[in-house]
């Protein structure tokens, strides 16, 4: 009666790999900045009318950046959680809690996609 669907899918099993379409560097103190270039048609419209810059950076923190920088293709969501644990101890805490929010939040802005 409680036993998990076999076709249930968990979460932490997802491999993440960066989108091919997002730039990002890391600056010299070690912490990665993405960069997003607006130039889609639309987006060079309104740069033109309302002098916008044509891209933004988006500074990562401490723990983001260790995530950004495991995030390869390669690894699943549990193995870079364990990276974190391990990196971070107690300042990840709760660690699922807030990688997977991370990750969902990556996701959504197409950041980054699953395997």
């Amino acid at each position: 009666m409680f036993n998990k669907n076999k076709n249930e899918e968990n979460y932490l099993d997802y491999i993440p790999k960066k989108s091919d379409k997002i730039h990002w560097v890391e600056k010299e103190d070690g912490l990665v900045q993405i960069i997003i270039y607006r130039d889609s048609l639309f987006e060079k419209i309104v740069r033109k009318l309302f002098f916008t810059p044509d891209k933004y950076r988006i500074d990562l923190d401490k723990m983001g950046s260790f995530i950004w920088n495991h995030i390869d293709g390669q690894k699943n969501i549990h193995q870079i959680s364990q990276l974190v644990k391990d990196e971070f101890k107690e300042e990840a805490e709760p660690l699922y809690e807030r990688l997977i929010q991370y990750i969902n939040i990556l996701k959504n802005n197409k950041f980054i996609e699953f395997m």
